[in-house]
Formats: structure tokens, C-alpha cells, sequence
């Protein structure tokens, strides 16, 4: 049976709306798959695509810019994958960019992710190889997960073998607990410790006082450190073993004479016949006697101070120097 002119012409037009419905699903797939327009090529190398394939989504920076082109297997650790991405982006894409495999929703597709480098670096070219970064696979997750939970199952039965033994009453931590004695003096122990520190404390912060005090020129250690009094004190250590040397002499002289007026010797015998002037006399060569023994007393003792002997005891090796020169010139 022939068709009619108007059946040739509604077939004509069911097939050509169909040609273009066709046309437009395939311009619209392939322009959202970057497919038509102006596109260059990224690569990134990975070592696990976790189930990436052909045709999936590259974003950056969350805006989808390109796709996944192809997928080569270089060998059993190295994956690259090849990306199609729109050319007004490569002016936004900086050398150190990142690439990273990630999904689209919880459950959805694999896509891969372009996180964006720092400004000052320049920007990509078509071919270039961008660095990539591996997340942590959900097997491996998984994998340490199981470690953890093996691992707090033993604390578990550690804790609970611990805490049995401390009902118990066994152990020293089960007695620091139950015994109240114990509990008593530790709690003793820890007063006495505070006091203790207190204490400590407090000396130190005297001591600190103390030292910072040794530059104070108004007391003694603070004017021992001053140069000029210390050439002072030398120098009146000095005199005073001078003055020292003078007395004695003064009281050699002096018991001399007065022997010799005891004997009857000399113009001044005839003093000696007065009992009271003799007394007195005496009286006084025993108190310069005294004074000349305290004052020997005195500069051994000032010898043998902390602060003194030092000087002392260069004053020795000087005279020890000088008298082994004079035993050389001989």
C-alpha cells in the first residue's frame, strides 16, 4: 500500500526532529566533557587512580574545567593520567599545582581534583606534568583501623586485669587506695614537701639578695671590690707590719734600759732607787708588752682572714723571690 503524500512528509519531519535531538545530546554530552571549544592537555602521574576512569570530571578550585582523556598503566607503581582541560583556564593554573583524586559526593564518581599553587609561580603550559598527592586509600584506613582496634582491645584487658587486682587488694596502688594509714602519711609527706619548697625558696631568694647586694659599695664585700680601697688596705697592711717592726725594736730598746737600771747601769740609775717610779716603770712596759702581743695577735689573725691572705701570701712569695735573688748574687 503507498503512503500518502502527507505520510512521506510527517516521516520527513519525525526524522529530521530526531537528527536534531541527537545533534543537541551530543553537542551538550560533549561540551560538558570539554569535548568541542579550545582545550589543551595536563598530565599527573599517580600510583593508585582508585577506579578513575575515562570521561571523569577535572575540577579546579571546585569549578569543573576539564576531563579525563586517557589512563596508561607506565609500570606496576606508576599511573599517568592524561586531562583535558579548557585553555581560559591554563592562565589560572600555576606550575606547582597539585592534582589529587577524589569523588563526586559520598557515593559518587571519581574525579580529580586541581588544588591551585602559590601566585608567583608561573603558569602551566599544554603537556606539562603537574605534581600529584595520593590520599589514603579506604583499605588502608580500614587496615589501620583494625591495628586500633586490636591495640585497644588489649588496653582493655590490661585495664581490666589492673582494676580486678585493685578490687582485689593486691598491688601498692590498691594499698594507697584501701589503707588509711598510708594515705595519712603521704599526705604528711606531700605537707612537709611544700614546706619544705617554701623554704627552699625563700633561701634562694635571700641568696639572690645576698649576691646582688656583693656590688652595694656600701658594705664591706661592695668596697673590697672597689681598686682604690683595695690599694689603700695594701698599703696600710703595709705600714701597719712597718709600724709593727718599729715597735718592736722600740721594746728591745726599752727592756735593754730598763735592765740596765735594774743592774745600776747608766745616768738614769738613780730612778731606780725610787720604789714607786720602778713600779710604774714597769707597769707600763708590761701594758706596751700587751699591746705589742695583741697587736701580733691581730695581724696573724688579719694573715689568716679570707679576705687578707691572699695578700699575705703574695707579700711571702715576693720576699721568698727577692731573698733566693740576693742567695743568687752571692
Amino acid at each position: 500500500m503507498e503512503k500518502t503524500a502527507s505520510q512521506k512528509i510527517n516521516l520527513g519531519l519525525f526524522v529530521i526532529i530526531g537528527l536534531l535531538i541527537f545533534i543537541l545530546a551530543v553537542y551538550f554530552i560533549g561540551d560538558k566533557q570539554k569535548m568541542f571549544g579550545k582545550n589543551n592537555h595536563l598530565e599527573t602521574v599517580f600510583n593508585n587512580v582508585n577506579g578513575l576512569q575515562l570521561g571523569n570530571s577535572v575540577r579546579y578550585s571546585g569549578i569543573s574545567v576539564g576531563t579525563v582523556r586517557g589512563i596508561e598503566m607506565v609500570n606496576d607503581t606508576t599511573i599517568r593520567v592524561d586531562m583535558i582541560i579548557d585553555k581560559s583556564i591554563f592562565s589560572y593554573i600555576k606550575k606547582d599545582a597539585i592534582a589529587t583524586i577524589g569523588s563526586d559526593g559520598l557515593v559518587g564518581n571519581m574525579i580529580i581534583n586541581i588544588i591551585p599553587g602559590k601566585e608567583n609561580q608561573p603558569t602551566v603550559e599544554s603537556g606539562d606534568e603537574i605534581r600529584s598527592f595520593n590520599r589514603i586509600r579506604t583499605e588502608d584506613m580500614l587496615s589501620t583501623l583494625n591495628v586500633t582496634n586490636e591495640n585497644a582491645a588489649k588496653l582493655t584487658a590490661n585495664l581490666l586485669t589492673i582494676t580486678d587486682k585493685i578490687v582485689k587488694g593486691k598491688g601498692t596502688l590498691s594499698s594507697l587506695l584501701n589503707d588509711t594509714l598510708i594515705s595519712r602519711d603521704l599526705g604528711e609527706t606531700m605537707r612537709y614537701l611544700k614546706l619544705t619548697t617554701k623554704s627552699a625558696s625563700e633561701t634562694v631568694s635571700k641568696i639572690d639578695k645576698i649576691v646582688a647586694s656583693l656590688d652595694n659599695k656600701n658594705n664591706v664585700l661592695g668596697v673590697l671590690k672597689d681598686t682604690a680601697v683595695a690599694n689603700n688596705l695594701k698599703t696600710t697592711i703595709g705600714n701597719l707590719e712597718k709600724s709593727t717592726t718599729e715597735i718592736n725594736k722600740v721594746v728591745t730598746n726599752l727592756n735593754a734600759t730598763i735592765l740596765n737600771i735594774k743592774e745600776g747601769k747608766g745616768a738614769i740609775n738613780y730612778l731606780a732607787n725610787d720604789p714607786k717610779l720602778v713600779q710604774k716603770i714597769d707597769s707600763t712596759m708590761t701594758n706596751i708588752n700587751a699591746a705589742s702581743i695583741k697587736l701580733n695577735q691581730n695581724l696573724e689573725a688579719m694573715k689568716h682572714n679570707f679576705l687578707l691572705r691572699g695578700y699575705f701570701r703574695k707579700q711571702e712569695r715576693e720576699k721568698a723571690k727577692a731573698a733566693k735573688a740576693e742567695e743568687n748574687k752571692k
